[in-house]
């Protein structure tokens, strides 16, 4: 269902995962809260540093467990963008 709104997106399809594709991952260190979500759900892609989590390489391959860790981090304080700017998570 469409609402028409100008901030709306599109859906991510599976072409959102292209590995010809490099995201650009970022955490708001003033809004993470330091839950450890991320870390958890995607040690290899976040840690966390001085109690705040922060991206492993903010230039990152397509990988679906950024984007879980982004969906589920409680301050939405995790950005993830595809190479054209487009805001892939959180949705």
């Amino acid at each position: 269902m469409e609402d028409g709104s100008a901030d709306a997106r599109p859906p991510r399809t599976a072409g959102h995962l292209d590995p010809a594709v490099t995201w650009r991952v970022a955490v708001d260190r003033d809004q993470c809260i330091g839950s450890g979500v991320c870390a958890g759900m995607a040690p290899e892609r976040f840690r966390l540093v001085g109690g705040r989590s922060e991206p492993v390489e903010e230039l990152a391959e397509p990988a679906e467990e950024i984007l879980a860790a982004a969906e589920s981090c409680p301050t939405e304080a995790i950005t993830v963008r595809d190479d054209t700017g487009r805001v892939l998570a959180p949705e």
